[in-house]
């Protein structure tokens, strides 16, 4: 299986919080997984808001930073190019996407095209997920949260 995890799906990983658990299990399950480029600063500023809402303790913030740096060269990553940056511009404009989640989408996309194979998608963002399933790409979790 080969799986793309966006950033809050990412942010699972390091964190406990509904969805944890889950998303850890399809993460060791899957034969590769990947992300854009940017998921890097996206759950870099995830966990920094976290600690400063005070949701997660400032240790816990660095130390989940920590294990996402010291397991970020073992995720394959797509990089921004101005080709998936164009094609995150329509995606925005089909599925009334913010800027990164279009990103996310163009880099699943992409990815799935790449290795011309289907790819699941794992995203816990709910404009994502809806919008990652009208573009056809299978979509986990099979149901969101409201």
């Amino acid at each position: 299986m080969i799986v793309y995890l966006d950033a809050s799906a990412l942010v699972k990983c390091y964190v406990a919080e509904p969805g944890s658990r889950e998303t850890g299990l399809l993460s060791a399950r899957a034969d590769v997984v990947a992300t854009s480029l940017v998921s890097r600063a996206e759950v870099a500023a995830a966990l920094a808001k976290a600690v400063r809402l005070g949701i997660i303790e400032p240790e816990s913030g660095r130390k989940a930073q920590r294990a996402f740096a010291s397991q970020w060269p073992d995720i394959a990553k797509v990089p921004v190019t101005e080709a998936l940056v164009s094609r995150a511009e329509a995606l925005a404009w089909d599925y009334a996407l913010r800027g990164y989640d279009a990103v996310q989408l163009a880099s699943a996309l992409t990815w799935q095209e790449a290795v011309g194979a289907d790819i699941t998608l794992a995203t816990f963002d709910r404009q994502l997920w809806d919008a990652g399933r009208k573009a056809g790409v299978r979509i986990w979790p099979e149901k969101l949260k409201a």
